[in-house]
């Protein structure tokens, strides 16, 4: 038996049976069991929701993400857009989960907050008036028949006293008899203890005999009243098994987005989007608009004019971050140009190798088709090598004389860097502290290590080095200090 009735004392357990002493306390218990399930089922709730709140917020961030990717990316026509179907359909399923959340959080959650204050109410010094009510109502049923079992069980006690005493006259009288020290008187005392001893042992069997047919009278009246008590338990429990079963009805319907309409129609426009596209729709734009299906003004004799070709200076490649303006180029091949009347043509800045804006020496080997802007995102999200959009330089020829890393130049030279590092004296420096490179022209190093400057720091900060294993690249002035 788990527990113990106060007025039992000294009541051994032989089962563990409701109908034993103290045993109803594990119905009671489920009293209190009850109200803590609540509790646990809106934790569930609660998780749950907390769960489909941040998927919703993860899915409109991979949708706005890819979406801009996709835009920006190489990929045209028709399966552009279905690809972009793919972040629609994300985004309106997160606007649906959000919604379930919302239901489980504003209808589920405090549905069973509000039942469980209803059905639990607690007490000043502590613990449900429910469960006091059930306790009180089985101690009250119990405490006559748990009476009576004591009394059976004293009795029962005394019967067996009894007879382990009349057991034990009887020996001595027995061995006594083959005694012959022992006088007639003192075995006539043993003889009268085996008398006593019987007579001791029928008075206490006829109590005992009588206190549990005593027990047994009472136990029809204390089974109606603990069943009636037990009952009383069944129903308030029936209460709550029937409430959570309605409630979990409701979370499976709030969750269930297969019954919801707009969940399939977001399936079924996806699927239609993805059907609508066309590889030969596709093919057919991109000859139009990126081959030889374009217009070209092809090159028609031009007079010579001092501003065509004008040097443009380091400032003012500068200043022309935003766009270039080539001159010189008709907009028809039917007409000569006249001089002073150029017509012009403007190409994006990040299109044009040979007018990159940047100081760094280092940007043209490998970003010569990104901006700036785009580096940073491609740093932390680098799905496309180029854009859709990207132009390609137009000033091209066979001998490469505008591509600053050709093998030779004008003047035979094979470093791209001889003009600038020649009249700076290399310097050797060290790291003051760690520095991780973020492009590919950029050097990395510990605090410690020693490198070779190369260039004086420019009007940016930067500065050119050389690493002892022979990588050449920038890095911030301020993080090396000169060797002494």
């Amino acid at each position: 038996m788990s527990g113990s009735y106060d007025d039992s004392v000294g009541v051994e357990v032989s089962s563990d049976s409701f109908w034993e002493v103290g045993n109803y306390k594990r119905t009671v218990k489920r009293i209190d069991d009850g109200h803590r399930l609540c509790n646990d089922l809106m934790n569930c709730i609660h998780e749950r929701a907390r769960i489909e709140k941040v998927y919703a917020q993860q899915l409109t961030e991979w949708a706005k993400r890819w979406k801009q990717l996709v835009e920006k990316g190489p990929q045209y026509g028709t399966v552009e857009r279905a690809w972009c179907a793919f972040m629609s359909e994300a985004e309106k399923v997160s606007e649906l989960h959000l919604e379930v959340k919302g239901s489980l959080m504003n209808e589920d959650f405090e549905k069973i907050k509000n039942w469980q204050k209803e059905a639990f109410h607690k007490q000043m010094m502590g613990g449900f008036k429910e469960t006091k009510e059930a306790e009180d109502g089985f101690r009250k049923a119990q405490k006559p028949w748990a009476k009576k079992l004591k009394e059976v069980e004293a009795a029962k006690k005394a019967y067996h006293a009894a007879c382990k005493e009349e057991k034990l006259a009887i020996s001595r009288e027995t061995n006594s008899k083959a005694d012959p020290a022992l006088n007639p008187e003192q075995l006539k005392k043993l003889q009268d203890k085996v008398e006593r001893s019987k007579q001791d042992v029928l008075k206490t069997k006829e109590k005992y005999e009588k206190s549990l047919k005593e027990l047994d009278n009472a136990t029809p009246q204390y089974m109606e009243n603990m069943e009636q008590v037990f009952e009383q338990c069944q129903q308030f429990e029936e209460k709550r098994l029937r409430f959570f079963r309605e409630v979990l009805l409701e979370v499976q319907k709030h969750l269930d987005l297969s019954n919801v309409a707009s969940y399939k129609n977001i399936y079924r426009e996806l699927e239609q989007n993805i059907k609508t596209a066309d590889a030969v729709e596709d093919l057919r734009w991109f000859r139009a608009n990126q081959g030889p299906g374009m217009s070209m003004n092809w090159p028609q004799f031009e007079e010579w004019s001092a501003d065509l070709n004008r040097t443009l200076s380091r400032r003012e490649k500068k200043a022309a971050s935003d766009g270039v303006t080539l001159t010189g180029i008709n907009q028809t091949g039917d007409q000569v140009s006249q001089p002073n009347k150029h017509s012009s043509l403007s190409v994006q800045s990040n299109t044009v190798q040979s007018v990159q804006s940047s100081y760094n020496p280092f940007e043209d080997e490998e970003d010569t088709g990104s901006t700036v802007s785009e580096k940073e995102d491609n740093k932390i999200k680098n799905v496309s090598s180029y854009e859709k959009n990207q132009s390609y330089p137009t000033d091209w020829s066979d001998e490469e004389s505008n591509n600053p890393f050709s093998s030779t130049d004008a003047n035979g030279d094979t470093n791209p860097f001889d003009e600038d590092t020649s009249s700076t004296m290399e310097v050797r420096v060290r790291a003051l502290y760690d520095y991780e490179g973020q492009e590919q022209d950029e050097l990395s190093f510990k605090a410690g290590d020693e490198l070779t400057k190369m260039e004086n720091e420019d009007e940016q900060g930067w500065c050119k080095g050389r690493l002892d294993n022979g990588q050449v690249g920038l890095y911030p002035a301020n993080y090396v200090e000169p060797i002494q």
